[in-house]
């Protein structure tokens, strides 16, 4: 079986798996980090979104094969570690907006969200709605409304 060897949440980490399989897998079954959420597969819900090395991404489409050995994957469970926190500004903002209603794409709304709003910061800006016009993630629960204003307050504190 293939060695794959890859930074999980700031640690390295190393899995004997085929090479077709999807880091979705990886990260849920043989890793056990639930918070990237199995909706489509296809990349089309997002519910799954993570970040490989900063940017956001669907590891239900990514064979692990593709992920290298210095690259970093973050998922909901490290995002806090990524500014030394118990949680993360944005989930702070999402607490404090009260987005969550089932739950279960939140995860990867709050991972869509902060690669969003790190990409506006370091083009010298402030989050719009043209900006928020562009995250695909869907909320079978319709909260569009309380993420946007999350993500706009959770842009303040970050």
């Amino acid at each position: 079986m293939p060695r794959h060897t890859f930074v999980l949440n700031g640690r390295p980490v190393t899995v004997d798996v085929a090479d077709d399989v999807r880091l979705l897998w990886v990260l849920r079954d043989i890793l056990g980090v639930t918070g990237p959420k199995y909706g489509c597969g296809l990349n089309v819900c997002k519910s799954c979104t993570s970040h490989i090395n900063g940017k956001a991404f669907s590891p239900c489409s990514v064979p692990v094969s593709q992920i290298k050995e210095t690259d970093e994957i973050t998922t909901i469970e490290g995002l806090p570690a990524t500014v030394d926190r118990e949680l993360h500004p944005m989930q702070e903002a999402w607490l404090a907006e009260d987005v969550s209603q089932c739950g279960y794409c939140q995860p990867g709304q709050i991972m869509a969200a902060v690669a969003l709003v790190r990409k506006v910061q370091a083009e010298g800006r402030e989050i719009t709605d043209a900006d928020l016009d562009q995250l695909r993630n869907i909320c079978r629960c319709g909260t569009y409304s309380r993420i946007r204003s999350a993500i706009k307050k959770g842009a303040q504190n970050m």
